[in-house]
């Protein structure tokens, strides 16, 4: 399994990249919204990468940050969601917002995706809202690129120079948030909801203010 690639952009296409590891070239296919956010050609690029695996086909796909890659694991595992459509969500969502739309059970956000049509919205929401909480989760973790550009050893979010992808709610914060909420007691899906409503509603939000909006939406009404 190739898990990372880390070398120089050889070329960049409408859905790929050709990384050049050492003299070895691979073509790693990615999101829009991953493709934007990378460095022109000539430029140092890492990347955590799947590889899909079929009789007729060997491909790479590449990701940002761990949680966008798992969100991919995941999606895949839907039935009716490829790895073309998966990208396609990420692409359309981000990961942060991936996981917003399924904690709230917001069909129309995921088929907002291109291909994909209402059932096959449903179905991620429905499938996927349990494990949701686990991926929000993973963002406090999720690697901090250098701000003086990345090393050998470094995955990169955003190049240097380049205007960032479409702004998303702080995952760190969500996920302090939502790890904070269910230390209190209420439950992963409840308090994945809530987290992700008050992100949705105040995407600087820090940490503390996402937890005090959150718990206002659990609060009993009446």
């Amino acid at each position: 399994m190739i898990g990372r690639i880390a070398g120089r952009i050889d070329y960049r296409a409408a859905d790929h990249v050709l990384i050049d590891v050492k003299g070895v070239g691979y073509l790693v296919y990615c999101s829009d919204r991953t493709l934007a956010a990378l460095p022109g050609a000539g430029e140092h690029v890492a990347l955590y990468t799947d590889l899909l695996v079929r009789e007729d086909l060997l491909q790479l796909y590449g990701f940002t940050s761990l949680v966008e890659k798992e969100w991919h694991r995941l999606l895949m595992s839907v039935q009716g969601i490829g790895a073309k459509a998966s990208l396609a969500i990420l692409g359309t969502l981000g990961p942060d917002g991936v996981g917003r739309a399924i904690a709230l059970g917001d069909v129309n956000a995921v088929k907002a995706a291109k291909g994909i049509g209402p059932k096959t919205a449903q179905r991620v929401v429905i499938e996927l809202k349990d494990k949701a909480p686990e991926v929000m989760a993973m963002g406090a973790s999720a690697p901090v690129p250098a701000p003086e550009g990345p090393a050998d050893d470094e995955v990169i979010e955003a190049p240097a120079g380049k205007a960032p992808p479409p702004k998303a709610p702080n995952g760190a914060a969500q996920a302090e948030a939502l790890s904070a909420l269910t230390n209190l007691g209420y439950g992963p899906g409840e308090a994945a909801g809530a987290v992700a409503q008050a992100a949705g509603e105040m995407p600087d939000a820090a940490t503390a203010d996402l937890i005090r909006a959150a718990l206002k939406l659990l609060a009993p009404k009446g």
